[in-house]
């Protein structure tokens, strides 16, 4: 059974002096399970936004959970550089890494939301994972998602949204969004995808995502299942949207726990 007490710490990862904001939710009890769940958030997300839903997990799993803010979110510093076409390869392939040698993490169990579950799929393409549950990931560029996109400028314009988003980016806010709505929006970003990366994965995966996700259909999935080499699990998840672990927590809870037990 896991042990019921958490220890949450605060702490900076400072790998090549990048000075992220990270945080560790462990188990007391000694006899926790490793490997260590490394979450990666959403593409305007931080530490704060994932709320109550990783102590829910690792009291869930058993699993202790690191939790971190890339570069230009929450804590961490602001972008030092324009992003481009290839940012979520940057953040897969130079940063996660550095990050998991800081921490003394291998073979992570990655758990990735949206732009994070991409993270996840490019790292679980090119380094050694144990496994992996993706939430909303993106393969390619839809319609779908261009639309949810142009339609989250339009709140960001219009509604209250720059003054909540604050609470977790501070004076980074304005930036963050508009590298993220900035770079979807761009013309040479239609043609980003990580299809032909995909067969690379060859660790355990679980794809989920919400039957009426704003910002992509459940070709997404399809698509990951076809194209991952190892074992592959899928979850469309009706009456739910862009972020499963909240809309339909039960149930992403649920399935991350007989995932996990049936690769253990």
């Amino acid at each position: 059974m896991p042990d019921n007490t958490l220890i949450s710490e605060d702490f900076i990862i400072d790998p090549t002096g990048r000075q992220l904001a990270g945080r560790w939710i462990k188990s007391q009890n000694p006899n926790s399970k490793n490997p260590v769940i490394v979450m990666l958030h959403e593409g305007l997300g931080a530490i704060p936004m994932w709320k109550g839903f990783p102590q829910k997990l690792a009291l869930a799993t058993g699993y202790d959970i690191l939790i971190y803010d890339r570069q230009g979110y929450g804590g961490s510093p602001a972008l030092s550089e324009a992003r481009d076409t290839f940012y979520s390869h940057r953040y897969a392939l130079e940063e996660l890494p550095d990050v998991l040698e800081f921490c003394g993490i291998k073979k992570p169990i990655l758990f990735g939301h949206s732009d994070g579950a991409s993270i996840a799929l490019i790292h679980a393409a090119h380094h050694p994972v144990t496994a992996i549950i993706s939430e909303a990931a993106h393969v390619f560029v839809e319609e779908i998602s261009l639309a949810g996109i142009r339609e989250a400028t339009e709140i960001w314009h219009t509604t209250d949204l720059p003054k909540r988003l604050e609470r977790y980016h501070g004076d980074k806010t304005t930036q963050i969004f508009f590298a993220w709505s900035d770079t979807w929006q761009h013309p040479d970003f239609r043609d980003w995808n990580i299809l032909d990366e995909l067969a690379n994965i060859t660790c355990p995966s679980l794809i989920i995502q919400g039957v009426e996700d704003e910002y992509g259909s459940p070709e997404q999935v399809y698509s990951i299942k076809e194209k991952v080499t190892g074992p592959c699990e899928t979850l469309l998840i009706p009456d739910c949207q862009h972020i499963p672990h909240f809309q339909a927590e039960d149930t992403v809870l649920k399935a991350s726990v007989n995932f996990l037990n049936s690769i253990s």
